[in-house]
């Protein structure tokens, strides 16, 4: 599968109350980000240092955006488990994310050379 690094930037990962506005800084936001909205939360994945953190219950920075190239047929089976189970099996978490396009993985900055390596054995490649 070819994937692509999305940005050389640190995201963070960000719980608001279920009732929060959207960040008033999200719209300009030209990088990657993502808002989703739960009776119970909402979760807010921006690049770090950019939005407002005064409400924001919980935050965890130090992620980086590892993107499956191309567009995703909603038929497809397996995709993410091609990428989650060898990071599983060298002990690597990850937080996905699917978009109506394709399918992203937040891992953590500590595990990004460890990620590349792993998922390169497995026979995926970055562009």
């Amino acid at each position: 599968m070819k994937l692509k690094i999305h940005d050389a930037v640190d995201y963070s990962v960000i719980k608001f109350p279920a009732a929060a506005p959207v960040p008033k800084e999200f719209p300009q936001l030209k990088s990657f980000k993502s808002i989703s909205y739960t009776e119970e939360e909402c979760s807010v994945i921006v690049p770090t240092d950019t939005i407002d953190l005064n409400a924001a219950l919980a935050v965890d920075p130090g992620w980086f955006i590892i993107q499956i190239v191309g567009e995703l047929d909603f038929s497809l089976v397996g995709i993410l488990t091609q990428l989650a189970n060898p990071l599983a099996e060298n002990s690597i978490s990850i937080f996905a994310l699917s978009t109506y396009n394709t399918d992203y993985l937040l891992i953590k900055s500590t595990e990004k050379e460890k990620t590349i390596r792993v998922l390169e054995e497995a026979g995926h490649t970055f562009s």
